[in-house]
């Protein structure tokens, strides 16, 4: 009997519909499809993908955002999925731009070996912590432009009010949550402390829900990376963007290398003639190397070893930004190992290490 032959899938993902679209081993176009972005979508788009042979891999845009439901769906099946790029514009130029043309380039890129990258599961506890940060980052701006606007009202009030509140602080903020500003609106200084007492209830009511989003992060972390949390430097906000950079199946990332190339924690060679130096990465995900620049600013101004590294280096002829560069780079290698040891099961490096 002859066996079924095998097949690549590709699919460009959008908000109602996902268009797929098939090929074979050696790149001959056989048919693409669009499928609605529900469950009987999904389950009708995995059958048209097996009707057509033994489907060996399938490359997907937008793992992350549009098509995270279905690559989940797709994992959850057995299907290898493989994370593709958008075309580049030289690209689209030369061969247009349409649904079907993207999942076939999804496909072409697959095949040719050009998209390798492999998509972060999302279907664990590293996904609940995204979701948590996500309306922790929206309370923190929240309460940041509330403050913003107390201070900005303090500055326009008349003199009894402004004089009253010049030094605010916190705990003043919270006291004036509580202030009775009186019943005559019409007064300027009475409508400015019925303002300041609506905003200090919004900044309070604000810091409530962050410091709950903290509680609830830092249980999750602690269940998914142990002794994170115990590294120097390192709270509840970076280790929580540091462990959804991994993602839910830190196993796809190759090295500790390859951990700091995400991070843009890794040295890229600027070199020319007598000078031999390397600068910083500016491209992978800026708010894993933000949160690496983050620990790094504590542990300079707290942590003993790295004070002793920066003073050496200071005087080897080294300039900041090259030793902010070179700590990075020692903080991912350090994070990673606590990473891939809460993955793997085994027991973590001590902070020490």
């Amino acid at each position: 009997m002859s066996q079924p032959i095998e097949v690549i899938g590709g699919i460009d993902t959008h908000t109602d519909l996902h268009q797929a679209a098939v090929i074979d081993t050696i790149g001959r176009h056989l048919a693409t499809e669009a499928f609605p972005t529900t469950p009987t979508g999904y389950r009708d788009l995995l059958e048209w993908l097996h009707s057509h042979g033994q489907v060996l891999v399938v490359g997907m845009e937008g793992t992350g955002s549009f098509g995270a439901e279905l690559s989940r769906y797709l994992h959850t099946n057995q299907i290898t999925v493989i994370e593709v790029d958008r075309p580049d514009r030289r690209a689209r130029r030369a061969a247009g731009k349409s649904d079907p043309i993207d999942a076939y380039a999804a496909a072409t890129a697959v095949l040719a070996g050009r998209a390798t990258g492999t998509p972060k599961h999302r279907d664990g506890a590293v996904e609940a912590i995204r979701g948590l940060r996500v309306v922790r980052a929206s309370a923190v701006k929240a309460r940041t432009q509330t403050i913003n606007q107390i201070k900005s009202l303090i500055i326009t009030a008349p003199a009894a009010v402004r004089e009253a509140l010049r030094s605010l602080t916190t705990t003043e903020v919270r006291r004036l949550a509580a202030s009775r500003p009186g019943t005559d609106l019409a007064a300027p200084a009475t409508a400015v402390k019925l303002a300041l007492k609506r905003l200090a209830k919004r900044y309070r009511h604000l810091s409530e829900e962050i410091a709950e989003a903290d509680a609830d992060l830092r249980v999750l972390i602690t269940r998914t990376a142990p002794g994170l949390l115990a590294l120097p430097g390192v709270g509840t906000e970076t280790a929580g963007q540091l462990r959804v950079t991994a993602g839910d199946n830190p196993d796809r990332l190759a090295s500790e290398a390859s951990f700091a190339h995400l991070c843009a924690a890794s040295p890229v060679p600027a070199s020319s003639g007598r000078t031999d130096r390397h600068r910083l990465n500016r491209g992978g995900d800026r708010q894993a190397n933000r949160a690496l620049h983050t620990i790094v600013l504590v542990r300079m101004r707290h942590d003993p070893r790295t004070r002793d590294y920066v003073a050496r280096r200071t005087l080897e002829g080294l300039k900041t930004k090259d030793i902010f560069r070179c700590l990075k780079r020692f903080v991912a290698r350090e994070v990673y190992r606590h990473l891939t040891s809460a993955f793997t099961g085994a027991p973590g490096p001590s902070p020490a290490a």
